[in-house]
């Protein structure tokens, strides 16, 4: 360490070894934020798709509508419901 070329060789490599860790550190931050905003992502989809799923099952053909002010809406004019027979 005598040799003044040296001493700074040896500073710059440690300095960059640091620069290099850091980097390393904001790459692997940014890999895991990545995939937890993925996961989240994908939860709340099933989530969507289990709730589309019971709203769909709700309803007896699939694309039928009950609306109070209406009635029966049938978006892509499917067949009508019978009426109940009176007793």
């Amino acid at each position: 360490m005598s040799d003044p070329s040296t001493y700074w060789l040896t500073l710059t490599n440690a300095a960059l070894g640091i620069v290099v860790l850091i980097c390393c550190v904001a790459v692997g931050i940014g890999v895991i934020q990545e995939l937890a905003a993925r996961h989240k992502k994908r939860v709340a989809s099933a989530q969507l798709d289990r709730e589309v799923a019971d709203l769909v099952a709700s309803f007896q053909d699939g694309h039928a509508f009950h609306s109070p002010e209406l009635g029966i809406t049938m978006a892509d004019g499917g067949e009508e419901f019978k009426k109940k027979e009176e007793r």
